[in-house]
């Protein structure tokens, strides 16, 4: 499981009974390995470091010969009102890099329309409706994106470009390429922690929405060690 943060990590490590291992990888942190519960990483800020830090997990399992049958990009994230108000869940049913393109005169285009890779992700239905189940989030898409949204404006268009749009984080989409580039399936579960528009310190959760991750783990715990990949 990638989170941002060791805060995040932390909060996820909560969850689950008994202390932490450490197992070193190459050129990052190390894994958190819980003795009842899953892989822990710290795999850093933005996509491109989340990508290669979870690449390097993945890898480093492959060749001890136990690769991982499921990754997890899990952390806070901002919400998009009023589906996702701060406190709550969400599940990605699509992990979208939501800046990963071109401006034109016309606005922004996706890479995929100019003929190159992929800007979506999708998590197995099937576990997403367990995970969403189980810990109350709201499915949707969750945005991955390399500069917060700090104004309305900003806000507003990703709502008109993704209007199922449930939140905005910054590594879902990294951890997601890296997972794909194994064959190995992702999900995605963001707290909220603020809503997505005009940046204000002042309404940040984040203590909240880190409480909330810990509930969430407890909760889907179950879903994570009955589930199988198909």
């Amino acid at each position: 499981m990638a989170t941002a943060v060791p805060a995040e990590r932390d909060a996820v490590a909560r969850a689950f009974p008994g202390p932490a291992t450490e197992v070193p990888l190459p050129g990052a942190d190390p894994l958190h390995r819980l003795p009842a519960g899953p892989d822990l990483l710290a795999a850093g800020v933005g996509p491109a470091l989340a990508a290669a830090r979870t690449a390097t997990a993945l890898t480093a399992a492959a060749l001890r010969g136990s690769p991982y049958a499921l990754v997890l990009s899990a952390g806070i994230a901002g919400g998009f009102a009023p589906g996702a108000p701060v406190g709550s869940l969400v599940v990605a049913d699509e992990i979208t890099a939501a800046d990963l393109g071109a401006e034109t005169g016309e606005g922004f285009l996706p890479v995929t329309e100019l003929g190159f890779g992929t800007v979506t992700h999708r998590p197995p239905q099937a576990l997403v409706r367990d995970a969403a189940t189980a810990t109350g989030a709201r499915p949707g898409t969750v945005l991955t994106v390399s500069t917060v949204t700090g104004t309305a404006a900003r806000a507003a268009a990703l709502r008109e470009s993704h209007p199922r749009a449930l939140a905005e984080a910054m590594e879902g989409f990294g951890v997601a390429e890296a997972a794909a580039a194994h064959g190995t399936p992702v999900l995605e579960l963001r707290a909220i922690s603020n809503p997505v528009g005009p940046r204000d310190r002042a309404a940040w959760r984040i203590g909240e929405a880190l409480a909330a991750l810990t509930d969430a783990f407890g909760k889907l715990a179950p879903v994570l060690e009955s589930w199988k990949p198909a």
